[in-house]
């Protein structure tokens, strides 16, 4: 965690020492009973005004923390799937589309590294009309297929989504962006998903601001510091910055650091602003029986790397280069599976 000033787990201390409890932290709404139940520990992610200036300085220390009232998408709250319909606009959306609850992200430029590899969610482009009609008729017939949509907003949408956007609290965020030297926004992401969808842990390499709009979502972090407790596929991979392991079944025997993760956890709601720092882990799932969520991601570029978490970037290069090394020497040999063990016995872990 950082080296200096408050952390995250003692402002939630020092919130319970002043009276205030669990509930206190949470978004009201929801219940436990629409929370996955998972092996390992977690603490509360702490939820502050934008004034604290314990809030301040946890963003400050690249630490998450849960911002209740910056108004930062106010504009956006009256969002709901029929308000979209009519206002979003003709341009195409990136729609995903699994048997399964999970959807891990994939980069389909690198599938041409693994022919063994087949993505358990399939990318479909399609108008938004259809996608609010392809959902509504899942959910009416009960099926058990799920979908998840992922889209940057663009220069497609319609009047009103821009309206919406530019009323936006860009003076807020904007100074956030100054005071912490990071660099141009990248991309305003809308994420539309089904009750009880699962993004598995990975980590991005840009400074995150989590906004909701709709619903809620239970989001787990964990320090960079834990990378190798949560074993990430190897950079050349197509799942590269997702971990391996299952979180509803995680394989002890195969990935033993497991059992030492231990991580931050909170349930935002409409309005509220997660801030995801640079290379945390992050697990998003749509709680159970919750309905549709709407979240917008504002994606910046970060300053240079703290030195606190040069280690981890380090072991993951390290399992880069060892990995590009076995692709090589497969390649040169013309049989992968003779260097795949000699290697591995020269990773820490197993990164199969």
């Amino acid at each position: 965690m950082a080296e200096a000033g408050v952390s995250a787990a003692e402002v939630v201390a020092e919130t319970k020492r002043a009276g205030g409890g669990e509930a206190e932290l949470r978004s009201p709404g929801w219940n436990e009973s629409q929370l996955r139940s998972y092996q390992f520990q977690t603490r509360q992610i702490p939820r502050l005004q934008h004034s604290d200036p314990r809030a301040e300085e946890l963003i400050d220390n690249e630490e998450p923390v849960v911002l209740t009232d910056t108004n930062l998408v106010h504009p956006a709250l009256k969002w709901d799937l029929d308000y979209l319909k009519e206002n979003i606009g003709s341009g195409d959306f990136s729609v995903y589309s699994a048997n399964s609850h999970k959807f891990l992200y994939y980069d389909e430029k690198k599938m041409v590294n693994s022919k063994t590899f087949k993505p358990k969610s399939v990318r479909q482009e399609m108008k938004f009309p259809e996608f609010v009609e392809k959902l509504r008729d899942i959910e009416q017939r009960g099926a058990e297929e799920r979908l998840y949509l992922q889209q940057t907003l663009n220069d497609t949408v319609g009047r009103k989504i821009v309206v919406d956007f530019l009323g936006f609290n860009w003076n807020w965020i904007n100074r956030q962006q100054a005071k912490h030297g990071w660099g141009q926004l990248t991309s305003n992401l809308l994420l539309i998903g089904m009750e009880g969808n699962v993004t598995p842990a990975h980590y991005d390499e840009q400074q995150n601001f989590f906004a909701q709009i709709k619903g809620y979502k239970r989001c787990i972090l964990f320090p960079p510091e834990q990378f190798e407790c949560l074993y990430p596929y190897p950079v050349h991979h197509p799942c590269d910055r997702q971990s391996q392991v299952d979180f509803e079944n995680p394989d002890l025997e195969r990935f033993p650091n497991f059992k030492n993760v231990v991580g931050y956890e909170t349930v935002v709601g409409p309005g509220d602003v997660l801030y995801i720092p640079m290379y945390w882990w992050h697990h998003i799932e749509s709680l159970l029986d919750g309905g549709v969520t709407i979240t917008v991601n504002f994606w910046y570029k970060g300053a240079p790397t703290p030195k606190r978490i040069e280690y981890p970037l380090k072991a993951h290069q390290k399992v880069a280069i060892m990995r590009n090394i076995e692709k090589m020497l497969g390649e040169a040999l013309g049989s992968p599976q003779e260097v795949g063990p000699l290697l591995n016995t020269m990773i820490k872990g197993r990164y199969d």
